[in-house]
């Protein structure tokens, strides 16, 4: 048996601001810094304890990473960081406020772009404010203008394929530090949940989800490590 801890990244800033962020690296809010610890306190205490781990290439999902390894005592574990973890992108609402983008394009516009399945918002100009393409960390990357979360979805399965279900194969224990919707792509796919459940389907900060494994194959119900 194996485990996979699920932990979607404390409070943000733009979290705190109510802005879309999606790929844009913003730093954690003081309180995004403790539930981040909380949450390997929560695996110390529980006695679910990761031998590897993962992220993707945003400070906020890698700073609770360390914040949470560090609390449970865990710093010296291998990590990987990945963009293909990173958030959804969220195109050209990246930035803006979503209550100022309700009032401008109505509720149900704003519900369409940010929890249909298969609509992206309207893409990211070329040379906009928060335009990745010169990033770094992205050379040789064709970085995104948008995605929906179908779109998100077919980027994050492979790599879990190819790159994270070998290794819970192996037995170790995988803590997985991400963000919302690839988070929810990844629970989608391992809790079979269909493309209309899952637009309604929330990750909470800073609370590690369970998995358990028997080689590749998930053993029962995903379950909040609060509740255990």
């Amino acid at each position: 048996m194996s485990k996979l801890i699920l932990v979607r990244h404390g409070q943000s800033e733009w979290n705190l601001a109510n802005r879309f962020t999606g790929w844009w690296d913003v730093d954690l809010t003081e309180k995004g810094e403790t539930e981040a610890r909380e949450a390997g306190e929560l695996m110390l205490a529980k006695g679910v304890l990761p031998t590897l781990a993962f992220t993707s290439v945003q400070k906020r999902a890698i700073k609770t990473l360390n914040l949470a390894l560090e609390a449970c005592d865990r710093l010296w574990i291998p990590v990987t960081r990945d963009w293909h973890l990173n958030e959804r992108h969220y195109g050209r609402l990246t930035g803006l406020n979503k209550q100022e983008t309700r009032d401008k394009h109505g509720d149900e516009q704003v519900h369409i772009w940010r929890r249909s399945f298969d609509i992206p918002p309207p893409e990211l100009e070329q040379g906009s404010e928060f335009d990745l393409s010169d990033d770094p960390r992205y050379a040789g990357v064709d970085v995104p203008r948008t995605e929906s979360l179908k779109l998100t979805i077919e980027r994050v399965l492979p790599y879990w394929e190819e790159a994270i279900l070998p290794r819970l194969g192996q037995g170790e224990t995988v803590i997985i530090s991400a963000h919302g919707n690839s988070l929810r792509a990844l629970v989608k796919h391992l809790s079979n949940i269909s493309d209309e459940e899952i637009t309604g389907l929330e990750i909470p900060t800073g609370q590690p989800i369970i998995y358990e494994f028997d080689g590749t194959q998930v053993i029962g119900e995903r379950y909040y490590l609060k509740d255990s």
